[in-house]
């Protein structure tokens, strides 16, 4: 096999070797961290590839992105190619890195019962003078994904397009949904165009294999839910 030349641009080198190129086919865990690095110098000198100065400064601190993250403004600025905009990309990457570690991991509400859907999205209704239609995005461990509105209409209803539903489902990788809209009458029985649109969306959620859990009517004083009437 023809071996590459180091000192080559980075964009004359074969598609599946460009750093940026492989993230995006075969996605970021692909790549070694001087090729990550690399997407985040961007360029390389006459004599040296964005890949073989990232590979270079690594070698620097013995591999060890910790010691890397150490590295000031001036530090980095002794490696030739690496002048203040990649020394400041670099720094930033790092910090970003040390502030996700910081903040944790945002802990998901959990829907298991209608009181819980009810909960999550009734201060968002509740005071409204019109209609409005909300999903609820859940993972396989009923935690919520997001909600999100679908449609806004009048006093006494609103359109819902199941196509933008389920469109929203699949690109969050949702495993169920639960449906939200309100009652601004405060009557908290359902119409017959909502028992409709709940069949309609079921029977959506059926093909596509993601499941609605449940119905929930929100009013002023009360709530409504499809599933503990058993009308589902």
């Amino acid at each position: 096999m023809e071996r590459r030349d180091s000192a080559l641009p980075i964009k004359v080198w074969a598609e599946e070797d460009r750093p940026r190129e492989k993230l995006i086919q075969f996605g970021r865990k692909a790549l070694t961290e001087a090729e990550l690095m690399a997407i985040l110098i961007g360029t390389g000198s006459q004599n040296e590839s964005a890949v073989e100065l990232a590979k270079r400064l690594l070698c620097s601190v013995g591999n060890n992105l910790h010691e890397l993250s150490k590295l000031g403004l001036s530090e980095l600025n002794r490696f030739k190619g690496i002048a203040d905009a990649k020394a400041i990309r670099i720094m930033a990457a790092f910090e970003l890195g040390r502030r996700r570690n910081e903040s944790g991991i945002v802990k998901r509400e959990r829907i298991v019962t209608s009181m819980d859907a009810n909960a999550l999205i009734r201060h968002l209704l509740i005071d409204l003078p019109h209609e409005e239609f909300w999903v609820i995005y859940l993972n396989r461990s009923n935690a919520v994904i997001k909600k999100e509105m679908i449609s806004r209409g009048g006093i006494s209803g609103t359109v819902v397009d199941s196509r933008l539903i389920f469109k929203a489902a699949i690109e969050s990788l949702a495993s169920s949904i639960i449906l939200c809209h309100n009652h601004p009458s405060g009557n908290r029985r359902p119409s017959e165009q909502d028992i409709q649109i709940t069949k309609k969306i079921k029977a959506a959620g059926q093909l596509l294999e993601i499941p609605v859990l449940d119905h929930v009517i929100i009013c002023e004083e009360s709530y409504y839910s499809f599933a503990d009437e058993g009308i589902l």
